[in-house]
């Protein structure tokens, strides 16, 4: 039977995710709004700051992609806020009401996480919307998409079963965890869950660029030659050691270029798209290369690794502490009988938690943007000259069409790397 009554009445915490979410609406309305007029006030008239960074052409369609990437999300924001009313204050409630004996603690933990996972793969058919409008409306008007409307889907089949069988077996095994370690240490089971979630955290960055890109890319050595070999020898100038280099074919969904590091310990490796060593000289990519390495030499990947272990033990003591609030459950539209019930209270908590620590981004922007002007710092050390980043860099941007010059306040909410103009000067102080 449907539990209506618990749907017809906000509650206080309805009341105040709510708000909090509308907050968040409103105040990314108004600054992508503050953004696009920043574009606009440009636009046929670029400011003398940007030199010579791209011709009038290419400047004009950078701010047109810009503007069009800015709407189109505006749109994104809007439904994704309807959706999350509808279910938050309905389809959640009724969900785990009428499957609340499945989740219960004396449910199977391979049931309970069987019900949730089937409810959180429902959430996501919405999107598959927007990234179809996406891809084969804006980028393919901006020429970067390379796709065909089969492989988008092969791709979205193959990414739903995985992300359902990783979510069903990792939530099945963290219920199991918490049912048993519980019993044992009421006070501190937090603790030994949360360290095994982040344990298999840690090996699925292992295993994800071994097992599970291969099933989306062709990921293969750089071939041998001139550019291998003085990548090879900047690798052992530097202390990096890399096993091997490697080339995904990213040109076979996007023109977009990149490159990207991943792994860590002995299972690090550096990935160069085939679209970047298409588009950039032997030494521009030399230095791409260097400011990966810099990563890793500068220790930022552990810093980030020890700043997520902290902020995820913070967050399992909260969940800890919401399971057995008999308020909690009731003030999400849920009946007190689920208390100490895990799965619940994990989805409750993470449906709300985006719209609070929304607010932390610019903080968490600020410590990556300083990684980046280090790793910045150390690929010029490594090459002997800022120049060649600094050409890799305007490449970067002209090839992908990223505009230089966002708003302030844009930068400070969404950008985890410096502005184009910002590197620049940082390579050219001498500091």
């Amino acid at each position: 039977m449907l539990h209506r009554h618990h749907t017809m009445e906000l509650t206080q915490i309805q009341i105040i995710v709510l708000c909090a979410a509308l907050t968040q609406l409103i105040f990314e309305y108004f600054l992508k709004k503050a953004n696009e007029g920043h574009f606009l006030r440009m636009r046929d008239d670029p400011p003398p700051e940007s030199g010579n960074l791209m011709d009038r052409k290419t400047w004009v369609k950078a701010t047109d992609y810009s503007l069009a990437k800015s709407r189109f999300s505006s749109v994104e924001d809007l439904f994704g806020f309807v959706l999350f009313v509808v279910v938050f204050l309905y389809f959640f409630p009724f969900v785990f009401l009428e499957w609340k004996t499945e989740l219960s603690l004396q449910s199977s933990p391979w049931l309970c996480a069987f019900v949730v996972t089937v409810f959180l793969t429902v959430l996501q058919i919405p999107s598959l919307f927007f990234d179809w409008i996406k891809q084969f409306s804006l980028e393919e008007k901006f020429g970067f998409n390379k796709s065909t409307k089969g492989l988008w889907v092969a791709d979205k089949v193959k990414g739903s079963i995985l992300g359902f069988l990783f979510s069903f077996l990792l939530l099945a095994l963290m219920i199991w965890l918490y049912r048993e370690i519980s019993t044992a240490f009421p006070h501190t089971w937090w603790i030994w869950v949360f360290v095994v979630f982040f344990g298999i955290q840690l090996l699925l960055m292992i295993l994800w660029p071994k097992f599970i890109i291969p099933l989306f890319n062709k990921l293969s050595p750089l071939e041998e030659g001139e550019l291998r070999e003085r990548l090879m020898a900047l690798s052992d100038k530097t202390g990096f050691k890399a096993q091997t280099i490697e080339v995904i074919d990213g040109s076979k969904r996007s023109g977009h270029s990149n490159a990207y590091f991943t792994g860590f310990g002995k299972f690090r490796r550096i990935v160069l798209y085939d679209t970047l060593i298409e588009q950039m000289e032997t030494e521009e990519i030399e230095a791409v290369l260097a400011h990966e390495v810099g990563h890793y030499k500068l220790g930022h990947i552990p810093k980030r690794l020890a700043l997520s272990f902290f902020l995820g033990l913070g967050g399992f003591f909260i969940l800890s502490y919401f399971l057995k609030s008999p308020w909690f459950y009731e003030g999400f539209g849920l009946d007190a009988s689920l208390t100490q019930a895990f799965a619940p209270v994990l989805v409750a908590f993470s449906l709300a938690l985006g719209f609070f620590t929304y607010w932390l981004s610019p903080i968490s922007n600020h410590f990556s943007r300083k990684h980046e002007f280090e790793a910045d710092h150390f690929a010029k050390k490594a090459v002997g000259s800022p120049e060649p980043l600094v050409s890799a860099l305007r490449k970067l941007y002209v090839e992908n069409l990223s505009h230089p010059l966002p708003h302030p306040m844009m930068t400070t909410f969404h950008y985890s790397h410096p502005t184009l103009l910002e590197r620049e000067k940082a390579l050219r102080s001498g500091s």
